[in-house]
């Protein structure tokens, strides 16, 4: 399932996400001891672009439909700041 699933983000993140208002830019990272546990690193442009102009647009429902049903169990998201 790990290819489908990543082949699903992949048309997930092109076809809708890229799309978003203030999207930036997508990474998807795989754990190396837990290879069943994956982390998207989604960069916005503002923190709203995200919680307000994201996911509680159309666009939402497009990205859950397409990589939903590969989730065990609703992901975990938090928002991060990058510090250098």
């Amino acid at each position: 399932m790990h290819v489908a699933f990543e082949n699903a983000v992949r048309k997930a993140v092109s076809e809708v996400l890229s799309t978003a208002k203030g999207y930036i830019d997508f990474e998807l990272h795989i754990g190396i001891e837990r290879a069943d546990t994956y982390t998207f690193h989604i960069h916005w442009e503002t923190l709203e672009d995200h919680t307000v102009g994201f996911r509680e647009s159309e666009l939402f429902p497009e990205w859950r439909a397409i990589i939903g049903s590969y989730f065990a169990k609703p992901p975990i998201v938090g928002h991060w700041e990058l510090k250098t």
